[in-house]
């Protein structure tokens, strides 16, 4: 048994309920690895499940993504070994910590051309970006898609991502200095959604026409007027909830725009399995060493201030992403 430093909570609620604990971390066994972080990635799904929102049993870890060096391996680990440089973003919760001891399927290897701060920074939202702009609708050259909250740590890589897929992405944002940012990304127009009509602008943008698929991680406040922005037999991929769930509707409302489509996708059902991740991986990997993806980190925080930083996010204070550093 070794003792780190963590991050645990005994009851849901606001950033309040976090703790900053010793833990007992213990020898990997069978299938798992001991893996000491150098980086943790925070991301708006660690709000719901501090929230309650996505049930956990307490008391629990956070954190679903991380970077850092494997100290051992348990039986039947052969992809990973002990001194290799790694990143994970997939569940159990548990990344808010100094040394874990994990599942080690869900363990990629980090190139060394990609620090530890990137790779804790870029694999839960890089790999959400690369299932949703190559899988769940795959987003063509000359086409114009709608992405919400296109100045966040997704939204940042999916405005590069789409600009080297050769497609227009209009994106939202609430505020004049976002706007500017997701432009700065590859972002081909950006809407205001404090100042601006939505659905009206999408429309002059589209000369009437709609767009083929909406990337909707904001939740109840957009759901409405995501549908409107669809074209005829359009998708609608409701991916987040950061204004919270959307509310009950009619399947109705989908045959009234037009014989809509909509989806509710997640990461670990389109990486299910090690191959499927390291493919997916590899992908992300190559469009940020070749440079057409850069991952902005605009804030770091300590690890022991893990509820300063639930605060700054939820709040939508923070643009790109943001770390934990243990």
């Amino acid at each position: 048994m070794t003792t780190a430093k963590a991050i645990r909570f005994s009851r849901t609620g606001g950033p309040e309920v976090l703790e900053y604990v010793d833990v007992e971390v213990g020898d990997p066994g069978p299938g798992e690895a001991l893996v000491r972080n150098h980086a943790i990635g925070l991301n708006y799904i660690d709000t719901y499940f501090r929230s309650g929102l996505y049930p956990l049993d307490l008391p629990n870890g956070l954190g679903q993504e991380g970077a850092g060096v494997v100290e051992a391996v348990g039986a039947g680990v052969t992809h990973v070994r002990p001194g290799d440089r790694v990143a994970y973003a997939a569940r159990p919760n548990g990344a808010y910590s100094q040394l874990r001891t994990m599942p080690a399927d869900v363990l990629v290897t980090l190139p060394d051309a990609i620090s530890f701060e990137t790779g804790a920074a870029m694999l839960l939202q890089g790999l959400t970006v690369q299932y949703l702009l190559r899988q769940t609708y795959a987003v063509q050259a000359g086409e114009t898609i709608l992405f919400h909250a296109a100045a966040g740590g997704v939204g940042l890589i999916a405005c590069q991502w789409a600009r080297a897929l050769g497609a227009n992405l209009i994106g939202t944002v609430g505020s004049k200095e976002k706007a500017a940012l997701a432009k700065a990304h590859g972002a081909a127009h950006v809407i205001d959604y404090g100042t601006e009509d939505v659905v009206q602008r999408v429309m002059e943008i589209t000369n009437g026409a709609g767009v083929p698929v909406v990337y909707d991680s904001v939740g109840k406040d957009m759901f409405g007027r995501s549908l409107d922005c669809l074209r005829p037999r359009g998708l609608m991929v409701s991916f987040g909830n950061s204004s919270g769930p959307v509310p009950p509707f009619s399947l109705n409302e989908l045959n009234a725009r037009g014989s809509l489509y909509i989806t509710r996708p997640s990461l670990p059902a389109y990486a299910s399995g090690r191959a499927q991740r390291e493919a997916m991986a590899a992908e992300l990997f190559g469009m940020v060493t070749s440079g057409k993806i850069a991952i902005p980190i605009h804030q770091r925080f300590p690890l022991a201030e893990a509820a300063r930083a639930h605060i700054a996010l939820e709040s939508r204070q923070t643009t790109g992403k943001t770390i934990l550093l243990p």
